[in-house]
């Protein structure tokens, strides 16, 4: 199967989140997070993602138009951030606005991602939670990684032709985890989002000895053996 982009990441590229209106209204969380919540579910769809900053606008008291603030939590119905960021709790008018701050180029999104390679067949969409057994992490050097620090995470570099590139000053590497034939990879961004998720900015795509997006030396993996990924480049999947 082709190359497939979350809704996180496509949301993403295509620019920053933003919504408004009278669904939404901010919560004071007293001593826990505070929160905008929206009765009409839209921020997943609308692109927010634990990590970016928000601002907002137009509020009815002055006090609570603030940013940039860093969103710790993301569901389809409410934000959560640092308490004490809310002046007062109350619904947004028509013309308040939350604008979140994660357009980025692709190169920059998926800076000190990891990669994931699982058994079996390719879900349908990167959105999905993930199949198969889990056969492997990649990560800089094969070294120990953690969702939301940068060491050690990868690293894309060089763009030619269309094409995006591996960053060749790095050695993208692993252990082999489970006994099995690698069917498709997962590549998440820094968070490392996993489970059925829009708001998760990674992407999906087969792996084989030839023909796939990720081309292996061979497919049967067996467990404590060493791996090295010595190439890999991605074609934006729009782009023909």
């Amino acid at each position: 199967m082709a190359l497939k982009i979350s809704t996180g990441l496509a949301n993403s590229l295509m620019g920053d989140a933003f919504l408004q209106g009278t669904s939404l209204a901010y919560v004071d969380g007293g001593a826990g997070e505070d929160q905008i919540t929206d009765s009409e579910n839209r921020f997943l769809n609308a692109g927010f993602r634990v990590g970016d900053s928000f601002t907002t606008a137009g509020s009815t008291t002055g006090g609570n138009d603030v940013g940039p603030i860093v969103l710790t939590g993301v569901t389809a119905g409410a934000l959560n951030f640092v308490t004490g960021t809310v002046n007062t709790a109350e619904a947004f008018v028509a013309a308040t606005t939350i604008t979140c701050n994660n357009g980025a180029e692709f190169k920059e999104l998926m800076q000190n991602g990891v990669i994931r390679i699982y058994s079996g067949a390719q879900p349908a969409d990167a959105d999905a939670a993930e199949t198969g057994s889990l056969l492997l992490l990649i990560t800089e050097s094969g070294l120990t990684f953690t969702p939301g620090a940068a060491g050690n995470g990868l690293e894309f570099k060089k763009i030619l032709d269309g094409y995006l590139y591996k960053n060749e000053d790095e050695t993208w590497q692993g252990t082999v985890l489970a006994d099995g034939i690698a069917g498709w990879f997962r590549f998440y961004d820094n968070n490392v989002d996993t489970g059925v998720d829009k708001s998760a900015v990674r992407f999906d795509g087969s792996c084989g000895t030839s023909g796939t997006t990720m081309i292996l030396g061979s497919t049967n993996f067996v467990s404590g053996a060493p791996f090295v990924l010595n190439s890999f480049s991605i074609r934006h999947p729009l782009y023909k």
